[in-house]
């Protein structure tokens, strides 16, 4: 597996946020709802992944990173950012500590 399948997913979430009804995509509905019911989506989601982790059930947690990962990539989408400029920044930051990194985002 690859970045290739965010990059699909991508795709995807943009063709029914443009395109698809409301009624028949989960995208397209949560879409029309408006920014705050999908960065609410992404909270709920990562509340859901923190749950799972606290339970040790790798299963669970493997359901809740890709359930966060799939809204977080739908909040992206409103703002026109592709997964590859998250790929790209973390790709800037492999290799540098996490200390520093932070340090450099306050200058």
């Amino acid at each position: 597996m690859t970045d290739a399948v965010l990059a699909r997913v991508a795709d995807t979430i943009a063709a029914r946020r443009a395109a698809a009804d409301p009624s028949s995509s989960y995208v397209a509905k949560l879409a029309a709802k408006g920014l705050d019911a999908m960065l609410k989506k992404v909270g709920e989601e990562a509340t859901e992944f923190v749950m799972a982790a606290k339970d040790g059930d790798a299963t669970k947690l493997t359901y809740e990173a890709a359930d966060l990962w799939f809204h977080s990539l739908l909040a992206l989408a409103e703002f026109g950012v592709r997964p590859e400029a998250v790929l790209a920044e973390l790709a800037r930051r492999e290799g540098l500590s996490g200390l520093e990194e932070f340090a450099s985002r306050k200058e």
